[in-house]
C-alpha cells in the first residue's frame, strides 16, 4: 500500500518514440540570484531553493536564468523584467554591483530573508529614504528549547486572506535537534507614502506583529525564505499567490479541482472501482486513474512465496475496472511501468504499487542502471503495454513522486504532461552525503500548473494529499490517520491562491471490506466538501 508518509503523486502507438513540441516561453524574463558560499556543507542549498522558485515562475511562462550572486555583473539586472535574490546563507557577501544596480533600477527587485542589512544599513545606497522602510533586526527562536519549554515560539504565523499559515516546527528532546526555519528579518515602515505592509506575521508567544511582505514601488522584501519545510498550509502558498503581483501577471480568479484513483493495478478490486466510478459519474465529475501497466511480485510477498507477474494482457480485473470507468468520465494516467524496481525490496516489498521504480530509496541515490535510455525504455514499455490493450494515457505520474534527475528529464521526450509532486536535485548524479558542497534534494508541491519546470516537464498539480487510516495491525507501514477533513482544510488554504487547484488522490483499497475503514463515505464527504467550496472539476485531458 502506498501511503502519504511514503511520498515526499491520449496518444497513438506511433507517438511512443516521438518528442512533444518545444514550449515557447512568452512571459516575463526573470533573474534568480542565489547564495553559493564555497567550501561549505550548504554551498548548493541556495541552488535548490533557486530551482524551486524557477519552477513557480514556470507557471507564468517565464524565461528564467539562475546565477550565484557572487557572479553578478554590473548592469545585469537591466536585461530582466524582475530579479529575485534568495538570501539563504547568513552574511553571505552581496556584490556591491548588485546593490548599486538595485538602488537605481526601476525594474522589479524581490529580496528574501538574509543579508538585507548589507544593503539597508550601508549609507551609500540611501535605503530608508528611497524605500520608506528599514530593517531593524534578525529574529529566530524566542529562546532555546528545553525539556521544560519545548516550544519557545518564534514568528511562525503568517496571516493571509484571513487564514493563519503556520510554519513547521519540531523539537526532539532526546537529541536537542530542532527542525524548523525560524529566522526572519524584522522591518519597520518609516514612510507610509512609500512603503506598504502587504502581509503580516506574528509571534504568538510574545504577541508581537511585524511585516512579512513589504513593498516599496519596484522593491519587495519577504522576511523569510518560504521554500523550507513547505506543506499544504504553509506560507509557501502565500508566495505562490503574490508572485502574480510581483511579476505583474494577474491571472483571473479560477479554482479547479482534480481527483485521481491511485495505484490501480492488476489486483485491483473491481467492486471498489465500480463503487467509486458510479459515485463520480452520478455527479458528472471527471476523474483520473493512476494505472500500473505491468504487475510484478518477484519475491512472492503477496503470493505465498511464489513469484508472480501479470502483464496487461492478463490483468482481467484491471481491464474490467478501466473499461467500466473510461466510459463514465475516467481517464488513464500512467503510474510507472511496474511501480517497483528489479527483484529487490526498494524499500518495502518489491511489489508493484509498494516500491519505488526510478530511485534507489534504500541508499538514497539513483538506481544502478539510471540513464536517459534506461528510463525511456521503461516509459515506452509501459506505454506499449497500455496501447496493445487499447488504452491511451493522458499524463505521467512518477511512482512515489520520486525519480532521478535523468528519469524526470527523459519523461519530456514521451509525455506531454505530468500530474504529480516532484523531487528535484542540485546535480543529475547527486552526491547527497558529501561533507563539503554536498548536493540537495528538494521536494515541491504545486498549487497550480507549471508550464515548464526545471526538468522541462509540464506539471499538473496534486496539492492536497490523500486520505489515510491507521491500520498498523494489517499493514505496519500504515500507522496514522489523515482525514477527509484534513484534506478539505488543505483545499480551503489552496483557495487563497487566485488560480489554485484542489487536487487529491484516493486509494480504492480503502473500500475493501477486510480493511475495515469508512473509505467510500469519507471519499463522498471530501468530494462534496470540495465542490461546496466552489471548485470546478477537471482532468488532465481538459487542460492545455
Amino acid at each position: 500500500m502506498k501511503t502519504l508518509g511514503r511520498l515526499l503523486g491520449a496518444w497513438l502507438l506511433a507517438m511512443l518514440f516521438a518528442s512533444p513540441g518545444a514550449f515557447a516561453q512568452t512571459g516575463p524574463r526573470t533573474l534568480i540570484l542565489y547564495d553559493a558560499p564555497p567550501n561549505t556543507a550548504y554551498t548548493k542549498l541556495g541552488f535548490g531553493y533557486a530551482i524551486m522558485l524557477r519552477n513557480l515562475l514556470g507557471h507564468f511562462d517565464s524565461k528564467v536564468d539562475m546565477v550565484p550572486v557572487q557572479n553578478y555583473t554590473a548592469g545585469q539586472l537591466s536585461g530582466y523584467d524582475a530579479t529575485f535574490y534568495l538570501g539563504s546563507y547568513y552574511d553571505n557577501p552581496v556584490p556591491a554591483a548588485f546593490m548599486a544596480d538595485a538602488a537605481s533600477s526601476s525594474k522589479t527587485i524581490v529580496w528574501f530573508k538574509y543579508n538585507l542589512w548589507q544593503f539597508a544599513w550601508d549609507p551609500t545606497y540611501g535605503f530608508q529614504s528611497r524605500y520608506g522602510f528599514n530593517l531593524t533586526a534578525l529574529r529566530g527562536l524566542n529562546a532555546a528549547p528545553t525539556s521544560s519549554n519545548t516550544t519557545p515560539g518564534f514568528f511562525d504565523t503568517i496571516t493571509y486572506k484571513s487564514l493563519p499559515f503556520v510554519k513547521y516546527y519540531a523539537y526532539d528532546s532526546s537529541t536537542g535537534a530542532v527542525n524548523a526555519d525560524p529566522d526572519v528579518g524584522l522591518t519597520a515602515i518609516t514612510d507610509a507614502t512609500k512603503a506598504q505592509n502587504l502581509v503580516s506575521m506574528s509571534n504568538p508567544k510574545t504577541g508581537e506583529q511585524a511585516p512579512y511582505v513589504v513593498r516599496s514601488g519596484n522593491f519587495w522584501y519577504v522576511a523569510d525564505l518560504p521554500f523550507s519545510y513547505i506543506g499544504p498550509r504553509d506560507r509557501y502558498l502565500v508566495l505562490t499567490d503574490i508572485l502574480h503581483d510581483m511579476l505583474g501577471v494577474n491571472h483571473a480568479e479560477s479554482h479547479k479541482a482534480m481527483v485521481r484513483l491511485e495505484d490501480v493495478g492488476a489486483l485491483v478490486s473491481v467492486t471498489a472501482m465500480k463503487s467509486l466510478t458510479d459515485y463520480l459519474y452520478q455527479l458528472r465529475i471527471p476523474f483520473s486513474i493512476a494505472t500500473i501497466p505491468y504487475y510484478k511480485d518477484p519475491l512472492g510477498v503477496y503470493n505465498s512465496g511464489v513469484p508472480m507477474q501479470v502483464p496487461m494482457s492478463q490483468a482481467t480485473n484491471l481491464k474490467r475496472a478501466l473499461n467500466y470507468a473510461l466510459v463514465r468520465g475516467g481517464e488513464i494516467v500512467m503510474h510507472g511501468y511496474t511501480h517497483q524496481y528489479s527483484n529487490v525490496r526498494n524499500r518495502y516489498t518489491a511489489v508493484s504499487g509498494d516500491d519505488y521504480e526510478f530511485w534507489d530509496i534504500v541508499n538514497n541515490q539513483p538506481v544502478a542502471e539510471d540513464s536517459t535510455s534506461w528510463a525511456l525504455g521503461r516509459y515506452r514499455a509501459g506505454l506499449l503495454e497500455l496501447n496493445l490493450n487499447g488504452y491511451r494515457p493522458t499524463a505521467w505520474e512518477t511512482p512515489h513522486y520520486q525519480g532521478s534527475a535523468l528519469a524526470s528529464k527523459a519523461s519530456t521526450q514521451v509525455f506531454p504532461k505530468t500530474y504529480q509532486r516532484v523531487v528535484y536535485y542540485t546535480a543529475d548524479k547527486p552526491n547527497l552525503t558529501a561533507a563539503v558542497e554536498k548536493d540537495f534534494a528538494v521536494g515541491q508541491i504545486f498549487p497550480y500548473p507549471i508550464q515548464t519546470d526545471y526538468y522541462g516537464q509540464k506539471v499538473l498539480p496534486e496539492s492536497l494529499g490523500n486520505i489515510e487510516y491507521d491500520i498498523h495491525l494489517i499493514d505496519p507501514t500504515s500507522s496514522y490517520n489523515y482525514t477527509w477533513q484534513d484534506i478539505l482544510t488543505n483545499a480551503q488554504y489552496v483557495k487563497t491562491v487566485r488560480d489554485g487547484y484542489a487536487s487529491f488522490f484516493f486509494h480504492p483499497f480503502w473500500l475493501e471490506p477486510q480493511v475495515g475503514t469508512p473509505g467510500l463515505a469519507d471519499f463522498k464527504s471530501l468530494i462534496s466538501g470540495i465542490s461546496n467550496l466552489g471548485f470546478t472539476w477537471t482532468v488532465p485531458s481538459q487542460l492545455p
